[in-house]
């Protein structure tokens, strides 16, 4: 399945990826600050293709000017084994990342705007939530801009990759609100 916006396409992860994965995934200015370590080879990103993006509900953010994979979005459902928020049924989480040569360009916010609609419409969730590590303001940004309000905070959270605790923000947006988003 793939999902297309202006300047993207969000579609299921491949093999093919693996150099375009390890050139931005490699950056340790872009997987600790998400909670994951920087890739440390191409066989790692081709592991991670297979063992972790490959999920249903995953997508490559292929950026449509060079069809290059620029980053990762997905939707962690209550069936998926990665997810922060304690969702319900009916509620999915929403995890994302982009190579830092693109931030700052609306690249995220557009690929979520994109997949809230196709959570809301297609999968008919009534909430989606997302969350941020303490000092992740990009991210945090990010959520504000597409409509996600602040929930709550858990402190001395476990974040087992990088073997470490950290604080998480939870932003949570609803159908309601969504709707009315989209109204305006």
């Amino acid at each position: 399945m793939e999902l297309q916006t202006e300047r993207l396409l969000l579609r299921p992860w491949r093999e093919s990826d693996v150099p375009a994965l390890f050139k931005y995934a490699q950056n340790p200015n872009v997987g600790p600050i998400a909670g994951w370590p920087p890739h440390q080879s191409e066989d790692e990103s081709r592991e991670i293709i297979r063992s972790v993006l490959s999920d249903s509900g995953n997508f490559a953010v292929i950026l449509k000017a060079t069809n290059e994979a620029i980053g990762s979005i997905g939707l962690m459902t209550l069936r998926s084994t990665i997810h922060t928020a304690s969702i319900a049924e009916g509620e999915c989480e929403l995890g994302f990342w982009i190579g830092e040569p693109f931030w700052g360009q609306g690249l995220i916010p557009e690929a979520v705007d994109e997949l809230l609609r196709y959570a809301f419409e297609e999968l008919a969730m009534r909430a989606v939530w997302c969350g941020y590590y303490e000092g992740n303001v990009k991210s945090q940004r990010a959520q504000e801009k597409c409509g996600f309000k602040y929930s709550h905070t858990e402190e001395q959270k476990p974040v087992p990759l990088l073997g470490e605790v950290r604080t998480e923000h939870f932003t949570k947006l609803t159908l309601e609100e969504w709707k009315k988003r989209r109204k305006k």
